[in-house]
């Protein structure tokens, strides 16, 4: 199989302990993470090869992210170097009727100052069959978006499948432009777009109709209308995925996948998540095993779909950005079997 390639910026993770508050602990679990680079691990982890381009200081916190991430199998070979820090994120996790909180301190990290011509995207494609981004990296600053956009056009031009997660963040999108302004001509070049509700409104301007997401279920067929206006508006997409997440609080979460191939509406099973460890990369997660389920299962979105899900509902009970698990262990649960009972 060709590999994988996936761009954008990877961070520290700062993470207070258990469910302390900021303002109450007095250290931080220190890992790393990011949209992009949690797919590649994913990816890594199910036997694809995949490759992670970013930009990162020449430091020894960016060497340690480096070693790990190869050590999960992942290609970084074609990194670039430069800049003077690694972006950093804060995780405050939260409990029942407190949600979590991120805060980011990612201004002026090494990716954010890329511009077009530091990465050989013709070099870094060679034998590659897909390319994978996210609204995230767009979002860091007018030059992160240009790099994007120079990226897909040379994946477009050398026929590679382009995956899109939208991934809306608002506290991402401060250089003066706003995610309606840069990510239409960027997703126009996507094959796969995955995104949920939010990511459709503030990204692309769609607005999916009959969609209550704070009532604890949601119902699958109200995000037909969704695809349906995305792949009217951009004629290049043959699959358009909608996560669902029902939050009934923060560790109790409805989760189940749609997936519009232009003809049918795939749904997949719904599963209750309780006693979530940790939800950050749930995502990413479920894109990883999208991709996986995508080139795998050639042919049947079903099965892709149920994959995917399946996927992200076992990173729910894993700490850390990256979906540590393997293809057996999501093949078992896709069967049916939930019980958590030992393996011996």
């Amino acid at each position: 199989m060709k590999k994988t390639v996936t761009f954008g910026e990877i961070m520290l993770r700062l993470a207070a302990p258990g469910y302390e508050r900021f303002l109450q602990t007095s250290s931080f679990n220190a890992t790393f993470g990011g949209g992009e680079a949690n797919v590649a691990v994913s990816l890594a982890n199910y036997g694809i090869p995949v490759s992670f381009v970013t930009r990162l200081p020449q430091n020894d916190i960016a060497a340690a992210c480096l070693r790990e991430l190869r050590g999960l199998g992942v290609d970084v070979n074609d990194v670039v170097f430069g800049g003077d820090r690694i972006g950093i994120y804060y995780l405050e996790t939260g409990a029942v009727s407190r949600a979590s909180k991120v805060i980011y301190d990612r201004a002026h990290s090494a990716v954010s100052e890329i511009k077009t011509g530091m990465i050989d995207w013709k070099k870094v494609f060679d034998g590659a069959g897909w390319f994978h981004w996210t609204g995230i990296t767009p979002a860091i600053s007018q030059g992160a978006a240009d790099v994007c956009l120079e990226a897909l056009k040379a994946a477009k031009e050398l026929g590679l499948t382009i995956s899109c997660d939208l991934n809306y963040r608002k506290n991402l999108w401060k250089y003066g432009k706003r995610a309606d302004e840069v990510m239409p001509s960027l997703v126009e070049y996507c094959d796969v777009i995955l995104g949920n509700e939010e990511d459709a409104e503030k990204a692309l301007l769609i607005k999916p109709e009959g969609v209550n997401i704070e009532g604890g279920k949601v119902v699958a067929e109200a995000y037909l209308s969704v695809s349906q206006q995305i792949m009217k508006r951009f004629p290049n997409a043959k699959k358009v995925i909608t996560t669902l997440r029902s939050s009934i609080n923060a560790n109790h979460n409805n989760w189940a996948g749609v997936l519009y191939d232009g003809k049918t509406l795939f749904k997949s099973p719904e599963y209750q998540i309780t006693d979530i460890v940790d939800r950050v990369g749930g995502g990413d997660s479920f894109m990883g095993g999208l991709i996986y389920g995508l080139q795998t299962y050639t042919g049947d979105d079903q099965k892709a779909l149920n994959f995917a899900v399946a996927a992200s509902c076992l990173k729910h009970t894993i700490y850390g950005d990256y979906n540590r698990v393997s293809v057996a262990e999501v093949e078992k649960l896709m069967s049916g079997d939930a019980s958590g009972r030992v393996s011996r």
